[in-house]
């Protein structure tokens, strides 16, 4: 007899996880193949950490390091993920990058290089991949990672904010158009996390204990804390959310 646990498990679904060398993506990445997932890593660097220790956990695991802003990448990473491991069921786009700066000083390359891999690849790779899934006639799960800063203005990070904020827009987006034909499209929006794109904030002991001072649950978000949610939204259990970015911030929008 089965249970609400069964409606969780991803036994059979391949996962490409973009940005998944480590931290946030890595811990997704993990997340999905305990849950019985095989996953295809994709980074611009190399994703060997992952691969062993998604292969230790007995799923199949392929790696590809390339630069998602590259022409061609999306055809390239979708061909490969079938190509290695059969399909597509799943895909997260997680990798993306941050600019600091004040607006009135902040660089054009600086915008360019946030929103070409932070939205303009994420649009990319999510129709190259939904191709595939309706070819595949099984539909699927598009899970991108969105931020606080889909909801909010923050501060010094202009094209960090207008991606994040498309991110948002784009889910809604996709979830219109390829919701008909079984592919459902969400988005994580993940708090302040203990990432590399925080170090500098983590330093700084005044901004860090503002930070923590609005955060109820009182500590920085780690890579686990997302686990739940993309298992979540990858699986059966979610078969009738969509369009939705899911909070995972520790209280911080309640604040």
């Amino acid at each position: 007899m089965s249970t609400i646990l069964d409606q969780f498990k991803l036994d059979g679904k391949v996962a490409v996880v973009t940005g998944a060398s480590r931290g946030l993506g890595q811990g997704m990445a993990l997340a999905l193949a305990g849950a019985g997932a095989d996953i295809f890593a994709v980074d611009v660097l190399e994703c060997s950490d992952t691969l062993a220790k998604v292969r230790a956990m007995g799923r199949r695991c392929e790696t590809l390091a390339v630069d998602l802003t590259a022409a061609g990448a999306p055809a390239q990473v979708t061909e490969k993920a079938v190509g290695t491991l059969g399909k597509v069921d799943i895909l997260v786009n997680n990798a993306g990058i941050i600019r600091r700066a004040d607006f009135l000083e902040f660089s054009e390359k600086d915008w360019d290089d946030v929103m070409n891999l932070n939205i303009k690849a994420v649009f990319l790779l999510s129709q190259a991949v939904a191709k595939h899934m309706v070819s595949q006639g099984a539909g699927g799960r598009i899970i991108s990672v969105a931020s606080m800063l889909s909801f909010q203005g923050g501060i010094r990070v202009p094209s960090y904010t207008s991606s994040k904020s498309a991110v948002a827009g784009l889910t809604r987006l996709m979830a219109c158009e390829l919701g008909p034909k079984g592919i459902l499209c969400n988005a994580i929006a993940p708090g302040y996390m203990a990432t590399d794109n925080t170090t500098a904030l983590r330093a700084d002991a005044v901004r860090n204990q503002t930070i923590l001072d609005r955060i109820p649950a009182g500590r920085w978000g780690t890579p686990d804390d997302l686990q739940g949610a993309v298992v979540f939204l990858a699986s059966p259990a979610s078969a009738y959310v969509n369009g939705f970015t899911l909070a995972v911030d520790g209280g911080w929008l309640a604040r």
